[in-house]
């Protein structure tokens, strides 16, 4: 098989630095495919609680966007998400691994819409990803939570971690942002500008979590999680979650 990349990596007492970083084709294609809007998981579909935040005044305009995004990124459930994806990919090829961390993922949605979410998501994914037959959806329930089944058929195809995972949230954060452009009298420019502000962050929670275990699962977005539960009872709304 082909190299997935022509990545030299150097690790400094400063981090990593990536040198020359040049994904294959297929590699780059695969990771457009999956991680792109336009793949069909109804990531649309879903706000992550934000829908219940621009309610409750929590976020109001492009800096409150972009603060919440970083949070999620950092210390919330994109950094969970990414953990469990890290992980995932790293045990691929294992079957009864794979199932304990689908049944961990499950047990993280805290609330049920987040479970809808990553659930309706992860099997969608699962469903779509098919068209690249590999053993690895023999060892993989269905449904499965979205960051499991993503991490797990990354893995198998043998995608560069980090490469995935920066894939993996910049589509997170584009799916937030698209949800925050519905949501708040924002125009398609600052959600451009939001996206290019975040950069840094999902490249660094990418690096990050590569190097993470089950350890490193914790939240901090109190905040978040209590939108995502407030939600529910939303009168009016526009997401399922």
């Amino acid at each position: 098989m082909a190299p997935a990349t022509t990545t030299m990596i150097m690790i400094t007492s400063g981090g990593i630095t990536i040198m020359g970083s040049a994904l294959a084709p297929q590699t780059l294609l695969r990771l457009m495919a999956w991680m792109s809007p336009a793949f069909p998981v109804g990531a649309f579909s879903y706000s992550h609680g934000l829908e219940r935040a621009v309610h409750d005044g929590l976020v109001t305009d492009r800096e409150d966007l972009e603060t919440w995004l970083a949070d999620l990124l950092t210390i919330g459930s994109a950094w969970n998400d990414a953990v469990l994806f890290a992980e995932s990919w790293r045990q691929s090829h294992d079957g009864p691994a794979l199932m304990q961390l689908a049944d961990l993922g499950e047990a993280m949605a805290g609330s049920s819409e987040r479970h809808l979410e990553t659930m309706k998501q992860g099997a969608a994914f699962l469903q779509a990803a098919r068209a690249w037959p590999d053993p690895v959806f023999d060892h993989l329930p269905d449904p499965c939570p979205f960051p499991v089944a993503a991490g797990a058929v990354s893995g198998a195809h043998d995608l560069a971690l980090v490469a995935a995972l920066s894939a993996w949230l910049h589509a997170f954060a584009t799916n937030q942002v698209q949800a925050g452009l519905r949501l708040l009298p924002l125009g398609q420019q600052e959600g451009v500008e939001i996206i290019a502000a975040l950069e840094r962050t999902i490249a660094a929670t990418a690096r990050h979590t590569a190097m993470t275990s089950l350890e490193d699962l914790g939240s901090a977005t109190v905040l978040a999680e209590i939108a995502s539960l407030n939600h529910e009872t939303q009168y009016s709304r526009l997401f399922r979650s």
